[in-house]
């Protein structure tokens, strides 16, 4: 009932609020706008970007910014006197009560006037129909449909107030008439060096004959040439000294709309003091090359100058690095042309070196004709840089936690641009239960990593199959960490050798050769303390055999002697075993149950041995951090365990009793590991976006192992996942969440999320999440878990909800609240909206967009 009673009151408000309160009554509020070209209408968000007045935007087709501007007041001063002289003694008695001067205060605090400046700020005042406007609008359509070669199109505007006398709907009309075709295209080149080059590319010109007049492919014409000849020799082309002449054939009939277009290219103006002189562009090439390594060193007079191959290098004595590694960060080489490209992957890949500040490139010309030396300044970056961080973390586990981190990052470290960066970070902090003696937890660790910018392979060249232009880089690293009262308190040791490399700003690759990870279990005896759910299920079985006197000792009856509970770790391990070996008479379902907890109970309190090479794709097809038009695609293969199974073909490696091969005393994993995962935008024009997400991930264990090591697996449900479940809480497959941890080994994920802007840096979305989790190719046997083909399509789950963002510029804070709409843990009948209500939705709280 309460719930109604907010939602009749919102919609009270929401109804009651006036479009038109600050519209007079001899002005019209623009509502819509529609383009119309030869009776058709157009929608095009580039065509209606040139419209001048816009309707007022709206949050799922209610004007709520409107509206809220609606609520701020005119001139809240004269509303607060006359409130204040409404009544003969009002002011008296406040004056009394609060001073005159509280009184003046309390007429310009924020609740009287401040109050209606945040929502003008906040809001958006009404569009009013300006006639003048629409005509400006007119001649920017006009223009517009110019530039696609329809030189006599004629413009009309129409004001249709029939659907309400103070609300304008208009409309754009324009007749296009006959478009302009190109008949004949000629140029006119004043240089010699541009008349070659330019015949030698003109197969791919934008600008062809018998095609319609489009302006934006002169444009795009005059950009593909500036390109061609910058990267020809040409390094002080202007794209000004490109111009099109157009002339309509006078001889021909008024109605034959063709144009004759000469392309001229004119000579190179240089601007002097008094005077502006033009020469011929010529080809030059690159004849010195000197590289400063610290040129804003006080100590100018103490250089030491070093001829490596082409390159000049300028030691300080400050700095000091491996000439090759500079030859190998510079593209221009001696008696070489000059290319553009040359000098844009010079800089980046100075850049990425990540120990120069921006570098400097200057060109002079030299005495010898045609030549221009290159002098290259580069500024050292600081050898050290000291970083701390400070966080404050909160969980359903944790009351509070206190972390505390530091890194040291020493630059050039071997004078080969290499870095090395060393990092610890510690946590401290209370538990929410008592699961555990102790209240408190500690989880420790450290990194190091030192990355080379380069390829580095042993006995191998890979400059030729991996330019230097790609930014290659290779990284070693090396990490550790320690949990104390943290589940079963897993120590890690991690190290990494790979490298990446990205041909483009569109393409990225990275290769792990070796991806080593051991996790030790230091307390697995905690397991049924950790995992609750587990042990409720267990004790639940053997409640019904708490009678037998032969298992009297595993029950405890202190706490509740009409409820025994099993005892921790030694009444949950007597149990088990005594049920596996037949020792107390079960059914064949509580036999196969408890084989299924202890199975599960081997898997995760088992430790872990990965040694994986893994191949990551990268590819988008984004322009820049504002384009919201495009697509990312990730995809990734891992493989793990196959080197130590190809060494015991001649190492003798000790075996379990499964017969399972052990390194160091360890059952090293071995699996095949595909994902692949697709992200589209779509930009519906004015800060309103669509959003889609699909992934797909498989693991498939093999050879000496029968499942994906916990720390490989996949889970459902989470801020960046299906919103309408917590983490590990969905599956896997019908599953009833039975575990606290739910994972598997196969996921499908589907999400699609509608974007827009509410207020401010305030934005809203609407979002829908698909998908699931399954077993499949291991050693699960519960048919609800398991992937048996298309039939098991029916259990992916639907979460469906509303989010609230605020954009702090660098980060983006996300609340989202995720309904169950279609729950696969239901009965077949009543999976659809059984939970579709707040008391089971779900909060989700992330930090930047979920994909």
């Amino acid at each position: 009932m309460a719930k109604i009673s907010l939602l009749s009151l919102l919609a009270i408000v929401l109804l009651s609020c006036n479009a038109l309160k600050k519209v007079e009554d001899d002005e019209y509020l623009v509502v819509k706008n529609t383009i119309y070209a030869d009776s058709i209408k157009i929608n095009n968000e580039e065509l209606e970007s040139l419209i001048y007045q816009k309707p007022n935007t709206t949050v799922l087709g209610y004007p709520l910014r409107l509206n809220l501007y609606n609520l701020a007041k005119e001139n809240p001063d004269s509303s607060f006197n006359a409130w204040l002289y409404r009544k003969e003694n009002r002011k008296k008695r406040l004056t009394k009560l609060l001073s005159a001067k509280q009184v003046r205060r309390l007429g310009e605090s924020f609740l009287v006037k401040g109050l209606s400046e945040w929502l003008k700020d906040i809001g958006e005042a009404p569009v009013i129909l300006d006639t003048t406007r629409t005509r400006l609008s007119l001649a920017r359509l006009s223009a517009y449909y110019q530039g696609k070669g329809y030189f006599t199109n004629n413009t009309a505007y129409e004001i249709d107030t029939s659907k309400h006398k103070r609300k304008a709907r208009i409309n754009y009309k324009i007749d296009l008439g006959p478009p302009y075709i190109i008949d004949s295209l000629g140029n006119d080149i004043s240089s010699t060096a541009i008349d070659s080059l330019y015949f030698l590319n003109s197969e791919k010109s934008l600008v062809k004959e018998g095609e319609q007049f489009d302006l934006s492919k002169f444009n795009g014409e005059r950009e593909r040439l500036t390109s061609i000849f910058r990267n020809q020799g040409i390094r002080n082309f202007q794209e000004s000294s490109i111009t099109f002449d157009i002339v309509r054939d006078t001889t021909k009939s008024a109605d034959d709309q063709k144009m004759n277009i000469t392309l001229t290219i004119g000579d190179l103006k240089t601007r002097g003091e008094n005077e502006v002189t033009t020469s011929a562009y010529k080809v030059e090439k690159i004849n010195n090359i000197n590289i400063y390594t610290d040129y804003l060193s006080t100590t100018q007079d103490s250089l030491r100058t070093l001829q490596y191959g082409d390159y000049t290098v300028h030691y300080s004595k400050n700095f000091d690095i491996n000439p090759k590694t500079l030859a190998n960060a510079i593209f221009f080489k001696k008696d070489s042309i000059y290319r553009d490209v040359d000098k844009i992957r010079t800089s980046r890949q100075l850049n990425a070196l990540n120990i120069f500040k921006y570098p400097n490139i200057i060109f002079e010309p030299d005495s010898i004709g045609n030549r221009v030396n290159t002098n290259i300044y580069l500024a050292p970056k600081s050898k050290y840089s000291l970083g701390t961080n400070f966080e404050v973390s909160r969980s359903n586990l944790r009351k509070i936690g206190v972390g505390l981190g530091t890194s040291l990052l020493i630059r050039n470290i071997f004078k080969g641009a290499e870095n090395l960066s060393i990092s610890i970070d510690g946590t401290y902090g209370l538990l929410s239960n008592s699961t555990f003696e102790a209240n408190y937890f500690s989880e420790f660790g450290g990194d190091i990593t030192l990355d080379f910018p380069r390829i580095w392979f042993p006995f191998i060249n890979t400059s030729k199959i991996i330019p230097n232009y790609t930014l290659p880089k290779t990284r070693i690293a090396i990490g550790t960490s320690f949990q104390n009262n943290i589940g079963l308190d897993k120590q890690t040791l991690n190290a990494v050798y790979g490298y990446n490399w990205v041909p483009s700003d569109f393409t990225k690759h990275n290769v792990e050769l070796l991806n080593i990870q051991f996790v030790r279990n230091v307390n697995s005896n905690r397991f049924f303390n950790v995992y609750q759910n587990t042990f409720e299920r267990l004790d639940d079985i053997a409640d019904n055999y708490q009678t037998d006197p032969a298992l009297s000792s595993f029950f405890e009856n202190e706490s509740d002697p009409n409820n025994p509970k099993l005892i921790i770790p030694s009444g949950t391990t007597g149990f088990i075993k005594a049920v596996q070996d037949r020792t107390v008479a079960t059914s064949t379902t509580d036999y196969n149950d408890v084989s299924r907890l202890e199975e599960r109970r081997k898997r995760l309190t088992e430790n872990n041995l990965i040694f994986a090479t893994n191949y990551t794709f990268n590819k988008t097809n984004r322009q820049g951090i504002i384009d919201n038009s495009f697509y990312q695609f990730r995809w990734k293969l891992e493989s793990a365990g196959n080197l130590l199974s190809a060494f015991s073909s001649f190492i003798p490696f000790n075996k379990n009793d499964q017969n399972d091969l052990l390194v160091f005393g360890v059952q090293f994993s071995q699996y095949l590991k595909n994902e692949f995962e697709y992200v589209k935008y779509w930009d519906l024009s004015r800060s309103n976006i669509l959003a889609a997400r699909a992934f797909f991930g498989i693991a498939i264990p093999y050879g000496n192992s029968d499942n994906i090591p916990f720390v490989r697996s996949y889970f459902a449900g989470g801020s960046n996942d299906n919103r309408a479940w917590f983490p590990y809480s969905l599956g896997p497959g019908s599953v009833s969440a039975v575990n606290d941890f739910n994972e598997a080994n196969l996921k499908l994920a589907l999400n699609l999320e509608y974007r827009f802007p509410i207020v401010g840096d305030i934005n809203g979305a609407i979002f829908a999440d698909a998908g699931n989790i399954w077993n499949v190719f291991d050693n699960v046997e519960d048919p609800k878990a398991t992937f048996d083909g298309l039939a098991s399509l029916k259990d992916i789950a639907l979460g469906t909800g509303v989010g609230l963002r605020y954009d702090f510029t660098y980060f983006l804070f996300r609340l989202d609240l995720g309904f169950k709409t279609y729950n696969p843990a239901e009965v077949q009948s009543k999976r659809w909206f059984r939970d579709y209500n707040f008391a089971n939705s779900v909060l989700q709280i992330g930090i930047n967009y979920p994909f």
